[in-house]
């Protein structure tokens, strides 16, 4: 029989849960954990030589607490030792063993970026919730958010990260890249990640964040003209764009036009609303508001799990619902 630290006996007999508890109680029922383990198995060292690996759940569970509370390397180690919530959602008992260390963290995710396995993963748990029941597919929409790249040249080559690029929105300069996403418009669950530099325009990347089976795509007033691109231009698609502002307001409010008009925007708009939902949820409940890696494929790779998090958050509620359909 194995035997708990007196640490462990202490925090099982405190009377309040925290939110951090509930919320990893939560992510524990809704990870599809078979499908997630199943994707990077195969590419996961099996010890054969030298000091065996720490197993692969571990990792992956330590893995996921570094996305959930953007923790570097480093700081995912101190804040798996000082937590007994992380140290429990991990599996870490201290009195045995140690937390995976920062060099072990920063391995693990080499080896999910070198083999893609990022994007598999997202596609994984995209097809739990579709066989949920949860994603329809016959309308998106896209929109894209700016993400801050250090701008320091305190490095080796002395320079800024090339593959980011500086771009202006509205009187503000930014210097990062761009999360592209296609969103199911019934669900608000994100089908597609593209990550790009910051001056590249949305509007050129709409044709990537589609699925290819919508009938309806909502897009904010930056994607007019979407409907004329060359590669666009032969979908059979109802291009739903908002109106640019200016043009709205040369419409009377007071003529019937002007009403209906109105009218159609904001329909159109709160529709399209369901797009910021994921960008909150990795924004402010994730706290990833700035990109950690160099290069677009190390922070799009990142990108690609952060909104597949995101939906298990987003489709929590109709999982864990009594009649719901819990991922196993």
């Amino acid at each position: 029989m194995k035997q708990i630290s007196f640490s462990q006996v202490e925090y099982a007999g405190k009377k309040r849960t925290t939110r951090r508890e509930v919320f990893l109680a939560e992510m524990e029922q809704v990870m599809p954990w078979s499908d997630v383990l199943g994707v990077i198995e195969p590419h996961y060292p099996k010890g054969k030589r030298g000091r065996p690996p720490v197993g692969l759940e571990r990792m992956l569970r330590a893995y996921l607490v570094q996305q959930w509370y953007n923790l570097s390397d480093e700081g995912a180690e101190d804040e798996i030792t000082d937590s007994q919530a992380l140290r429990g959602f991990v599996g870490i008992d201290l009195s045995r063993e140690s937390a995976p260390d920062a060099t072990t963290l920063l391995q693990f995710r080499h080896l999910l970026e070198k083999h893609e396995l990022t994007k598999k993963v997202f596609e994984a748990i995209n097809g739990k919730l579709s066989a949920a029941g949860l994603m329809m597919r016959e309308g998106t929409i896209a929109d894209a958010t700016m993400l801050a790249a250090p701008p320091s040249v305190k490095n080796e080559a002395q320079a800024r990260d090339p593959e980011m690029h500086q771009t202006k929105k509205g009187n503000q300069w930014y210097f990062g890249m761009k999360a592209h996403i296609g969103v199911d418009a019934e669900s608000g669950l994100v089908h597609t990640v593209v990550g790009t530099a910051a001056n590249v325009a949305d509007v050129t990347q709409t044709g990537e964040v589609l699925h290819g089976e919508e009938k309806t795509v909502y897009l904010d007033a930056g994607y007019t003209g979407v409907e004329k691109r060359e590669e666009l231009k032969d979908r059979d698609i109802d291009w739903q764009v908002a109106m640019k502002r200016g043009k709205l307001k040369a419409v009377p409010e007071e003529s019937v036009r002007g009403r209906l008009l109105r009218q159609l925007e904001s329909v159109k708009a709160s529709i399209r609303s369901k797009v910021e939902h994921p960008f909150h949820i990795v924004k402010n409940l994730f706290h990833f508001r700035k990109v950690r890696y160099k290069g677009l494929a190390k922070n799009t790779a990142q990108l690609h799990m952060l909104f597949g998090l995101a939906n298990l958050v987003i489709a929590k509620r109709r999982l864990l619902a009594p009649n719901g359909q819990v991922a196993s």
